[in-house]
């Protein structure tokens, strides 16, 4: 691909990778005005650089005119080895065998929950697709997360202006720095239409030697947000279990 000179400090492998890093779970479809403005760079730069990235499959153009991730970087990423990943898949299918809920597992991504995998059903509540990511406050899965989270780094998340996808969002400081401290406290996250309303959640970190690898999660609609405690129980078993499988994957000989 051949680069612009209107950003000389930026390399034309940084601007690809803002153009593709402006797509997420909350905007999966985007005009290229919308792509310029997420990524910082000129209209005239993205033209160009998505009309490249169409040509190698890399974003594609709907009916509509707005681009999403294309097929090819679907068909990379799975070439992407994902040890834990593969660690937690048992547990996971056996949550859910176990539950009849949709679950999934997570991870931290700079301020944001990226969600790597899922096992569902036809249950009626959404599933944020494999490599979607969310906001950390708003999900279960990312309280979990959060909570463990050194105190320098939850601090400095609190600090900034929190994201408030629904009425029901915490985004108060005080009240999310308390809201985590129960998280710590009984050892697992709730959500109730803090991050899409008609459904709620329940997370559970999966801690090794302290710190939060991932987190676990399980999707209910909103009408049935009283049967998350019993399923406290599968949940804190599944991310134990996930972390005793991990520590002794990665444990040196």
């Amino acid at each position: 691909m051949s680069g612009g000179a209107r950003d000389p400090g930026r390399s034309v492998t940084s601007r690809v990778l803002a153009i593709l890093g402006a797509f997420d779970a909350a905007h999966p479809r985007l005009t290229l005005t919308e792509i310029a403005g997420r990524s910082g760079m000129a209209l005239s730069t993205v033209h160009r650089l998505v009309a490249e990235l169409e040509s190698w499959r890399a974003v594609r153009r709907g009916d509509d005119g707005r681009y999403r991730v294309g097929r090819l970087i679907w068909e990379l990423g799975r070439l992407a080895p994902d040890p834990l990943q593969e660690i937690a898949r048992p547990w996971l299918q056996d949550l859910f065998a176990g539950t009849g809920e949709n679950v999934h597992l997570a991870v931290r991504d700079g301020i944001e929950v990226r969600y790597v995998d899922s096992v569902y059903g036809t249950r009626d509540v959404p599933i944020v697709p494999r490599g979607g990511r969310l906001p950390m406050h708003p999900t279960a899965a990312g309280k979990a997360l959060l909570a463990h989270e050194p105190a320098w780094f939850v601090t400095s998340y609190l600090s900034r202006p929190l994201e408030r996808p629904t009425p029901h969002t915490i985004v108060e400081p005080g009240r999310l720095a308390r809201d985590l401290a129960q998280v710590r406290l009984r050892g697992y996250a709730t959500a109730h239409e803090e991050m899409t309303l008609g459904s709620c959640s329940a997370g559970a970190p999966v801690l090794v030697d302290g710190r939060p690898v991932a987190a676990v999660g399980v999707v209910l609609p909103s009408r049935r947000v009283r049967e998350l405690r019993r399923l406290a129980d599968p949940l804190l078993a599944a991310a134990d279990g996930i972390a005793a499988a991990y520590r002794a994957a990665v444990a040196p000989p």
